[in-house]
């Protein structure tokens, strides 16, 4: 406003007053500063006639519909304000002006001219920046899907669950070779999940699920009356999607920062809440010496890779006694494509 209204004034008064516009020092100031502040107010309502239109045609496809009907509007509003200040020229003795259809004509040809130029320009510019912040989050989700890459690699050979798994397992069978037997099935059911886990970016909860509960079983093994897994979910959820291991990464970062025992048992539900909403509810018993920061990175990436899809987790840590996750389950497949 402050770049093109002076040169608005000075055209404009070139054209209305000829000579007579450079005729003194006090002349040209006073015509330049009523006409500058006119310009501004036209300039102020035309901008925000051009963010109303910007709110009400916000699709791709409507620009040029929008920029036709913009372009209309401010010729009318231009014309308009361009009158009534020929109009306030007149009523000034001191410009001792009589109102010039030729000169209006001029002027509001020129006033035209210049309204598309900074039309297109002023759309130019808006869709420089948006173009600017959708590179930025494409920079920022390429960089959490990588990092998300990594961190599935991660999970995939986690040398904690290898060593803990394996250790429960010798222990099972110097102990009972059955129970042995079954938890060797579970572990490589496990393991098999685990080491295809990226292959698709969605799976479906029904099969999320069957890996929990072989899942599970392994922990049971380790942590024994220590930890209560309770699975709540409504068959309608069951056939939606969510990202391969979200529940594993929970379940873990549960159990990494709570303390489980027999008399203090961790108890993490999982459970459907509301439509296309899985919630996962653990109580709080926090450890004294913890070394959870592998699984705070973990959750952390799964919040990132939730972010991918537009479906942001909630955690809600407002009660002392228990944490409750809600992840938002997904209705179509689609591609992680940041």
């Amino acid at each position: 406003m402050l770049l093109v209204s002076p040169i608005f004034a000075f055209l404009l008064n070139c054209i209305n007053f000829g000579s007579q516009y450079f005729s003194s020092p006090g002349y040209f100031l006073f015509a330049t500063i009523v006409s500058f502040v006119w310009f501004c107010l036209d300039f102020v309502s035309c901008g925000a006639i051009a963010v109303i239109f910007k709110k009400r045609f916000p699709l791709e496809t409507e620009v040029p519909k929008r920029l036709s009907l913009m372009i209309i509007i401010f010729l009318i509003t231009t014309g308009l304000f361009l009158g009534a200040l020929f109009n306030i020229f007149e009523s000034i003795p001191y410009f001792n002006y009589r109102f010039n259809e030729n000169a209006f004509a001029w002027s509001y040809l020129a006033l035209g001219i210049m309204n598309i130029f900074l039309t297109f320009l002023m759309e130019g510019i808006s869709r420089y920046e948006e173009w600017q912040k959708n590179q930025k989050e494409t920079d920022r989700l390429n960089q959490a899907y990588k990092q998300s890459q990594l961190q599935g690699l991660k999970s995939q050979v986690n040398p904690h669950f290898l060593f803990n798994s394996l250790n429960c397992l010798s222990c099972l069978i110097q102990e009972d070779e059955e129970r042995a037997e079954k938890f060797l099935d579970e572990m490589s059911k496990v393991y098999r999940y685990m080491l295809r886990n990226d292959d698709e970016p969605l799976v479906s909860v029904q099969t999320e699920l069957k890996f929990v509960d072989s899942y599970r079983h392994l922990l049971k093994a380790r942590f024994g009356d220590g930890l209560q897994l309770n699975i709540d979910v409504a068959d309608a959820d069951k056939i939606k999607l969510l990202a391969p291991l979200t529940l594993q990464v929970i379940i873990e970062n549960s159990f990494a920062k709570n303390k489980l025992c027999k008399s203090e048992p961790l108890s993490i539900s999982i459970r459907s809440k509301g439509i296309g909403i899985l919630e996962i509810e653990n109580n709080i018993q926090p450890k004294l010496i913890t070394d959870s920061m592998d699984f705070e990175a973990d959750l952390d990436n799964l919040i990132n890779k939730y972010e991918l899809f537009a479906r942001p987790i909630s955690i809600d840590k407002t009660s002392d006694t228990n944490r409750v996750i809600k992840i938002p389950l997904i209705n179509e497949k689609m591609e992680l494509t940041p």
